[in-house]
């Protein structure tokens, strides 16, 4: 008597679905840390928590539907390291520029140029980047973000940097 084996039907459904869960039982992990509160009257980590589960149930069914369902789905490919490394460095740097970074001595730039940089080293991680069309489109989401952030919301950002005397 064997043991059958599961097989993925569709590797890309299957470890996104992975990929899914592992996301909403890590942010359900940090909501847990919050107090919850009640449906009436909830508190900072009911929302997170009822987000992390939906995140984490949509990764099962995922899951469960690619070892299920015949289906032609595709395996995965290799990993494509450039969009990956020009992702996270985008987001790096923009959490660096945005508040500085004391220790090394780097000091917050402000919103409008950590905004303006994160889109320009995200554009990079395409297989089809142009200068121009990268500054345009950096400069676009830098006075969108400006105008729903810092006018619309009235959030206290830094706009610019200290040094510049604004």
């Amino acid at each position: 008597m064997g043991i059958d084996v599961v097989h993925i039907k569709s590797q890309k459904d299957f470890f996104s679905g992975l990929l899914f869960i592992v996301l909403g039982a890590g942010f359900g992990w940090g909501a847990l840390g919050y107090r919850m509160g009640t449906s009436a009257h909830m508190g900072p980590g009911y929302f997170p928590l009822l987000c992390s589960i939906l995140l984490a149930s949509i990764g099962l069914i995922l899951c469960i539907k690619s070892v299920t369902l015949r289906q032609g789905g595709e395996r995965i490919g290799a990993w494509r390291w450039r969009p990956v490394l020009y992702v996270v460095l985008a987001n790096v740097l923009f959490g660096v520029l945005l508040g500085g970074w004391p220790t090394l001595g780097i000091p917050a730039f402000g919103l409008l140029f950590a905004t303006f940089v994160l889109i320009v080293v995200a554009a990079r991680a395409g297989s089809e980047f142009r200068w121009g069309e990268a500054l345009i489109l950096a400069a676009i989401l830098t006075a969108g973000s400006w105008l729903v952030f810092v006018w619309g919301l009235g959030m206290p950002f830094l706009t610019w940097p200290p040094f510049l005397g604004t």
